[in-house]
Formats: C-alpha cells, structure tokens, sequence
C-alpha cells in the first residue's frame, strides 16, 4: 500500500486508488493512513468524526465507515496478480489489509511506501549532514524531503480536531526543514538563488524572525543593503503592532552589522540543526556572511 497525505490525500492498494470521496469515510481513511501499522483507538476516530459531540449510533456508524473502506480495498486487491484466481495460499483480504484489533483499527501498509516517513527520514539525513558541516549534502537531501510535498497536509480532506493538529505538526516540521534548508544554501554562497524564494516566505510568515534574518543576509550579499535594513523595520513593525514585541537581541546586531556595513569574514562551523530545530524562531544567524 502506498500512502500520501503531505498535499492531496492518496492511498492506493495495487496501484488502485482507496480514498472514498465521501467526506467522513476520507477522514476515517487519512486517520488511519497517517498511523499506519499502528492501532488508532476507536474512541479518536469518534473524536475525530464528532469532536466532543458524537451521535449515540457514533460507533455503529463508524463501522460503516470501515466496512466502506473495505469494499474499495477488497475491489483494489482483485484487480493483484493471482487474486482473480483466488490462487495462492497467501491470498490476501480486506481484513488484512485494514484489521479490527482490540480497542481500534489499523491499516496495514504492507511494506507500501509513506511520503510522511520518507519525509521525517530525508529530513533526518538532513539535519545530521547540517550538524556535520556537510551544507551541500544537507541541501540536497532537504529538497528532496521537501520535493515530498504537494501542497498542505491532507488538502482535500474534511478535518477535525485530530486531523487539524496533525496537519499544524506537519507544516512546523516542513517548515523547519526548509528554514535549514536555505541556511545550508546560505552557507554554500547561494544567496541570490534563495533571494526569491525569501521574498515569498517572509511574506507569509510575516513574524518568523530566522527567515527574515535570512532574508535580510541574502539581500545583503547580493548588494541591496537598504533593502535589507528595510525589511528589519517591516519585521520591527509588525512584531510591534500584532505581538507587541520588540526584534531579539541576535536580530538586533545583525542590523547593526548591516547598517555599520561591518567587514564580512568567513562562516564559522554552523550552529547544529538539532538546536535550529529547538530554538525559538527568533533565534538566527547572527550577522551577515560569505
């Protein structure tokens, strides 16, 4: 079975899609694609489904949904080699596939492959290249975890409570690894290759300090240093009027560094990715580099 949710919502069974179009089968669906291979309580498919107001038939009607994902499971895997035969003494079933166990559900990958574990394993290899000063092997191994993403987590999907916290999870890990990402670029001399893409990103994320502070070193190496004071200012008032925050301390000197035009000297060793991904957004790279 090969499962995506990191965009659209994909899970196919013998290259057959299994997604309901019904909304709250496509729920139960994205809940249990998500937590593959482990036992997802039936008491959180219900709160997913219902919030904190479940009908009395909750549970009754939670197993429709389940015998619905089965009829397009067991269509899905009559269409596999040997399955329209029935032969084969391994032949298996829509209760294999998605198996009732004690207290819940759980899909069963079956080997298939996951966009979401292959995005926290890139992601990984990722961060431990960063913290090993390996910034081109960092960057490349970044895009292509990063390349995993369609558009935002679960995007055709109806979600609930569950869902919406799992989809809020999943876009800060994205973030975090496009923030090192562009860091590795940055250490590489890519700055004016990264200049667009920061232009969009500090646009969105209009208080994520580290992403300005990219931004602001990025436009600076490549000559345009009133631009990049002026964009500490947009983040100055901003923080201002919406946090009632001043800029930190590390965001603060880099202005300075900038407006004193202080000589630039080579990077020292990077700061690990394992604490870029604890810091505080506003903790960023201190003053602007080769």
């Amino acid at each position: 079975m090969d499962i995506d949710v990191l965009g659209a919502l994909d899970v196919r069974e013998n290259g057959v899609s299994v997604a309901p179009t019904a909304p709250k089968p496509r729920q139960v669906l994205a809940l249990l694609a998500l937590h593959a291979d482990r036992v997802v309580p039936v008491a959180s498919l219900v709160e997913e489904l219902w919030s904190d107001r479940p009908p009395r038939s909750a549970r009754t009607t939670l197993q429709t949904y389940v015998l619905q994902l089965r009829e397009l499971i067991a269509t899905a895997l009559a269409r596999g080699p040997g399955q329209q035969s029935g032969a084969g003494p391994e032949r298996r079933t829509a209760k294999d596939v998605l198996l009732t166990l004690p207290g819940g559900y759980l899909l069963s990958a079956g080997g298939g492959t996951s966009d979401v574990r292959e995005f926290e394993r890139l992601a990984g290899l990722g961060y431990r290249a960063m913290d090993a000063g390996d910034f081109a092997g960092a960057s490349r191994t970044l895009a292509a975890a990063l390349d995993l993403w369609s558009g935002s987590a679960f995007a055709d999907v109806q979600t609930g409570p569950l869902l919406t916290v799992e989809a809020k999870r999943l876009e800060e890990s994205r973030l975090c690894a496009l923030d090192q990402r562009i860091e590795a670029d940055l250490r590489l001399g890519r700055h004016r290759e990264v200049l667009a893409e920061l232009t969009v990103l500090t646009s969105r994320y209009r208080t994520h300090e580290n992403l300005h502070a990219q931004f602001m070193i990025a436009l600076h190496r490549s000559g345009r240093r009133g631009e990049a004071l002026d964009a500490y200012l947009q983040l100055r008032t901003t923080l201002g009027r919406d946090l009632g925050l001043e800029p930190s301390p590390r965001l603060r000197r880099l202005q300075h560094s900038i407006l004193m035009a202080a000589p630039e000297t080579a990077p020292g060793p990077a700061a690990p990715a394992r604490a870029a991904r604890a810091a505080h957004p506003h903790d960023g790279p201190l003053a602007p580099t080769h």
